[in-house]
Order: C-alpha cells, then sequence, then structure tokens
C-alpha cells in the first residue's frame, strides 16, 4: 500500500523489461483478487507453482493462492529471504501460515535454510544461490565515456541499491576517510533512499569528504544499471545483516570485484582473497584497509579472471535444474 510504501514510486520506469512481462492478477489487499488468481492458476493446469517469497506482508495473497492450487499442482516457495530484513513481531507467524501451503522450498543460502527449517523441521528444502544477472551487461558500455557522463574518475568505489539502514552505508561512509588518508578515490552512492537521507549527507559533510562522494538518490531502470556498474572498478558492500545479495550477483555479471561484510551468506558468494575480500560488519577500518589494499595491490584483473571462472557455480541454468528436480514425478502431487 503506498501508506507504508518508503519510497517515490513502486512501478518500473524502465523501457526494457529484463523479464518476460508478469500480467498483474494480484492485489495484496483485495482478497477477491486472490481467489481470482487462484482460479486462473487452475486453468492452466500447471505441473508446479513457484511463489516468489520475499516479505511476510504477502503471506496472506500467497497462502490463499498457495492453498488453492496445492491439491493438483506441486507449490513450490523459491525465498529470497525466509526471514525480512526489517523484521516485526508477526513476521514468524504470518510466514509460517504461507509456508505451510508448500510442498518444497528453495533457499539461496544457508542462513536462509537454517531458518526455514527452524520453522519447518521437517520441510523439503534445497539450497541454491542466486543467480548471476549479467542481463544488465549488454556489451556497449565504455568505462571512460561512462566516466565522464557521471562526472567521476580516478579509483572509483560503487554502493549500488536501496538505501536500508541493514545495508551499512554509514560504515563506508566513515571508511572514506581513512582510504584517503592512503589513496586517491571516489565513492560512488547509486540507489533510492529508503529513509531519511539527512544524517548520511551531513555526516560525508562533516567529514569534509563531499569533494570525494556522489549521490544519485533515485531509482535505476535497467537501461541504466550498466553504466554505474562500468564505472566502478570495485563494488562495496558494507552490510550489517543479509542472507544473500543481488547486488553481488550484478557485480559478478560486469566482472566487478566485490569488498563484503562476513555476514549472513555473503561468505557463501564472494572468496575471500579470491573474487573479493571479507571484512567483519560495523567496522570502518576493516573495511579501509580491504579497499585500501585491493587498489594498492592492484587486484581488479586477477580477481575478475577469478569471477569468470566461478559464474557456472552461479549460472541460471543450475537454478533451473533445482527446479526441476522438485517437479512432481508421474502426475502426483505429494500432500505431505
Amino acid at each position: 500500500p503506498k501508506l507504508r510504501f518508503p519510497g517515490k514510486t513502486q512501478m518500473d520506469s524502465g523501457e526494457a523489461p529484463i523479464s518476460a512481462q508478469a500480467e498483474p492478477v494480484i492485489d495484496s489487499m483485495n482478497p477477491l483478487t486472490w481467489f481470482a488468481a487462484s482460479r486462473r492458476i487452475n486453468e492452466f493446469q500447471p505441473d508446479m507453482v513457484v511463489v516468489q517469497w520475499w516479505h511476510p506482508f504477502f503471506a496472506p495473497p500467497f497462502a490463499t493462492i498457495a492453498r488453492k492450487c496445492r491439491k493438483s499442482a506441486k507449490v513450490v516457495f523459491l525465498c529470497h529471504n525466509v526471514i525480512p530484513h526489517e523484521s516485526s513481531g508477526p513476521s514468524r507467524f504470518l510466514t509460517q501460515a504461507a509456508f505451510s501451503n508448500a510442498h518444497s522450498f528453495i533457499a539461496h543460502s544457508e542462513e536462509d535454510r537454517r531458518n526455514l527449517l527452524d520453522m519447518l523441521p521437517s520441510a523439503e528444502v534445497i539450497k541454491s544461490p542466486h543467480p548471476t544477472y549479467d542481463v544488465f551487461n549488454s556489451g556497449i558500455w565504455d568505462q571512460e565515456e561512462c566516466r565522464r557522463e557521471i562526472g567521476i574518475d580516478g579509483n572509483v568505489i560503487l554502493f549500488f541499491g536501496l538505501i536500508r539502514r541493514y545495508k551499512g552505508l554509514e560504515y563506508l561512509i566513515e571508511a572514506m576517510p581513512l582510504i584517503l588518508e592512503k589513496i586517491d578515490a571516489k565513492l560512488l552512492i547509486v540507489g533510492e533512499f529508503y529513509e531519511d537521507k539527512t544524517p548520511y549527507i551531513d555526516r560525508i559533510r562533516s567529514l569534509g569528504i563531499e569533494n570525494r562522494v556522489i549521490v544519485i538518490d533515485r531509482y535505476v531502470p535497467n537501461e541504466e544499471v550498466g553504466r554505474y556498474f562500468t564505472a566502478a572498478d570495485v563494488v562495496a558492500l558494507p552490510y550489517v545483516s543479509a542472507t544473500q545479495s543481488g547486488i553481488i550477483q550484478i557485480a559478478f555479471g560486469f566482472g566487478k570485484p566485490v569488498i563484503a561484510t562476513a555476514v549472513g551468506g555473503l561468505p557463501e558468494t564472494v572468496a575471500d582473497g579470491e573474487t573479493g575480500y571479507l571484512v567483519p560488519p560495523q567496522n570502518p577500518e576493516a573495511l579501509a584497509c580491504a579497499i585500501i589494499k585491493y587498489f594498492r595491490e592492484s587486484k581488479g584483473s586477477e580477481f575478475a579472471a577469478n569471477i569468470s571462472r566461478v559464474m557456472d557455480d552461479f549460472s541460471w541454468r543450475k537454478m533451473v535444474g533445482v527446479i526441476e528436480s522438485l517437479a512432481p514425478r508421474d502426475g502426483t502431487i505429494c500432500e505431505s
């Protein structure tokens, strides 16, 4: 609902969708549409219904649809976050209510797998990493041109994505003066603020690093994502908590190394010293040291080569294989 939405818009403003066009059937606040969606799905007579799960706010419609479809199709929940980043009192109850209508689950990280089994100990859960978003890398981007368009040069650190408290942007800002004591660098912050941005801007000013930080506070359409990743040398994820991250997989799609905190499922994706560096969370000093080391030792080419060698581990083909492995056998649906 607009009343609860923290950003400016929920609509994709891009002209080039990166996935098949979806038919808008479900209104999260209108139960009549939940039953209508269930009828549409059952008329299609699918073998499997795959539900994208990321927040318990959607438990009522998803639980309804899953319950109405599970007798004729296998219901699989693909979990981006089993527990929301900003968890509230009823979150666990709502999540369990939705999950109780599923046959199987796919989790993107070990932490999510454990969280799910803590709720439903007998659940069938397969862990499969988030695939790489190479769809944004059209190959048309030139780094120097992208940097001219943005107005940035030198050693470029990118923080990309919606700004929310758990992403720890403040620690990256605090690390910048320490970085600048040793090397020349620029911080590029790109993404819509889902909270008050005033404390961030005030801190940048109080640290005297305004001329070393560029803030682009808006949703980035699909067509423009490549500009910022191409312009960057390294992508930073100073998260306080995490399960997995699509941002890492966008970075890997551009062959960009990642410096991230060792929280949640991030260490399952970033190989420390090979495809990036891992540092303790809420630690500007450790974050600064890793970034300084990355640039001083010119690790970009080495880490990019390592990323290319592990790309198959995060392929969409593997995700498809996991989904297909959960398909019902001999046309039977297990109601357990």
